[in-house]
């Protein structure tokens, strides 16, 4: 014998501690149209998840997880709700989120090397190395401006 389970209703305090996400984002997100408008209790008129809600949530969830957009998601998950036609569509989204992400990747490595730098520096300047130190700080300062332009893509 399989064990069957009832279906379950959640409130959006448990949707929230299930998904990660606040309650104020569960009713933004159902407010701007991101998630389908959730079901209302008969007589207490609060916001009832059931488990597809909370499979809509979580999938949600993720994609905010990655930076997406909150239009971006909008426009994922009706995609999504068209199916195979969509596909190209949905690759598009989530190629330009790859290549942003690659980007922010990319801003992440170069700050660590400048502190790297500069740790190396301060090693340096404690061990009384000046000529070292010296090449460190221009090494250093030539990061700084290759960050500093980076950031303006």
């Amino acid at each position: 014998m399989s064990a069957q389970t009832t279906p379950r209703d959640y409130t959006i305090k448990d949707a929230a501690a299930l998904t990660g996400l606040p309650a104020s984002t569960l009713r933004y997100y159902e407010s701007v149209g991101v998630i389908a408008p959730i079901s209302r209790g008969e007589s207490s008129k609060h916001r009832v998840y059931d488990e597809n809600d909370l499979g809509q949530l979580l999938a949600v969830a993720c994609l905010a997880a990655t930076g997406m957009s909150v239009n971006d998601m909008k426009e994922y998950v009706a995609n999504g709700q068209l199916g195979a036609e969509a596909a190209p569509a949905q690759v598009a989204l989530l190629t330009e989120r790859r290549q942003q992400l690659a980007r922010e990747a990319q801003q992440i490595a170069l700050r660590q090397r400048y502190v790297d730098l500069k740790i190396d520096y301060w090693h340096a300047i404690d061990a009384g190395d000046e000529h070292h130190a010296a090449l460190l700080g221009a090494e250093a300062s030539a990061l700084a401006d290759e960050l500093h332009h980076t950031k303006k893509r």
